[in-house]
């Protein structure tokens, strides 16, 4: 039966326009901003999960800064070690070479000590950012430590993120190589031996020392390296949850379009229908 008063088949026809055009302005959302899921109501689940993930990803943009400015303070204090291994291994030379009778022991002595002060130079300069492991006291605190950021572990999907460090020591030369105190200083060939005897006990703390520092900058720099490659790891599942495919979105719009126009016609041949009706009434 056709009726001039309900157009069945406009209505069918309009309905499949309306939910074309509906297709094709998500399609063109997603062209324009990018985005697959850009709010709740596109996926409410995947959107929760992305944004858990993106403020996980800014939390670890911070860590890798500070182990950043960690690894610089270590760097700063593993140089002056170094350093300090060097001026105690020439400091050695001036012993040994006083080990002789028929040397300016004196002469010799005052080497040593300019020496010497520039070690104690070293050791209160190599701080970084207020903080020095050279020293006894870290960062003027009493801190025997410095704590670096390294990570935020997550235990479930809701659960709160625990931060974790990465503890480095101070070698303390300050206290342990005061050469202004403890390193004999001599006239002659008994005390040069005595010295020789102090300046290898030296040697030995420092080049510990600078060995550990070594040690705790390779961990930070690897550390560093993890989180930077596990940050990009995050940001790339995020996108794969997040971000729209273009060559899919592309045929999608080709095809939506096509449907628009067909959807167009089949509603223009609906409303065309009753039209024929008038033939009955000539």
């Amino acid at each position: 039966m056709t009726s001039i008063l309900t157009n069945n088949g406009a209505m069918v026809a309009l309905q499949t326009l309306q939910s074309v055009n509906n297709n094709l302005t998500d399609a063109q959302n997603e062209i324009s901003t990018g985005k697959r899921v850009g709010a709740a109501s596109d996926n409410a689940a995947v959107w929760a999960i992305s944004k858990t993930m993106e403020s996980d990803i800014a939390g670890f943009n911070a860590i890798s800064e500070s182990l950043h400015v960690g690894e610089a303070t270590v760097a700063v204090a593993s140089a002056g070690a170094e350093q300090i291994v060097e001026k105690l291994t020439e400091i050695k030379e001036l012993i040994v070479s006083a080990q002789s009778e028929n040397v300016d022991h004196t002469k010799i002595q005052n080497d040593i000590d300019a020496k010497s002060a520039q070690v104690a130079a070293i050791i209160a300069a190599a701080q970084f950012n207020g903080a020095n492991l050279l020293a006894t006291d870290v960062d003027g605190n009493g801190a025997s430590s410095l704590g670096v950021l390294a990570s935020l572990d997550r235990v479930g999907a809701t659960g709160t993120p625990t931060p974790t460090e990465i503890t480095v020591d101070t070698v303390d030369f300050e206290a342990n190589i005061d050469l202004a105190s403890n390193l004999t200083s001599f006239t002659n060939v008994t005390d040069a031996a005595t010295a020789l005897t102090e300046i290898e006990g030296f040697l030995t703390v420092a080049i510990d020392g600078a060995a550990a520092l070594g040690s705790d900058t390779a961990r930070l720099k690897d550390q560093g390296d993890f989180v930077s490659k596990l940050t990009d790891s995050m940001k790339m599942g995020v996108s794969s949850m997040t971000d729209t495919n273009m060559e899919e979105a592309s045929a999608r719009l080709k095809a939506l379009q096509t449907q628009q126009q067909l959807a167009v016609q089949s509603l223009s041949i609906a409303n065309g229908a009753p039209e024929s009706i008038m033939q009955l009434f000539r």
